[in-house]
């Protein structure tokens, strides 16, 4: 968990810490099912779902540092 934790912190900047943003502007990342959120991921890598920052974020891991950060977000509260 410590791995996904130390991974997921660079999420902080758009998405909150914890992935508990303190707007409205980004989605929460906190509770989401690690399933969702690796297909989500899975597109921004593929261009299926567009995006400025999040195809080259997610280009930037491999298969099973995405798992941990998903499953690190999975496991935290949601806001």
């Amino acid at each position: 968990m410590q791995i996904g934790r130390s991974l997921a912190a660079t999420c902080a900047n758009c998405h909150g810490t914890n992935g508990r943003p303190r707007g409205q502007a980004m989605p929460p990342l906190a509770g989401m099912k690690a399933e969702t959120m690796l297909e989500l991921l899975a597109d921004f890598r593929s261009g299926r779902q567009p995006g400025t920052v999040m195809p080259q974020i997610a280009k930037g891991y491999t298969e099973e540092q995405l798992r941990l950060v998903a499953t690190y977000f999975a496991a935290q509260a949601k806001p």
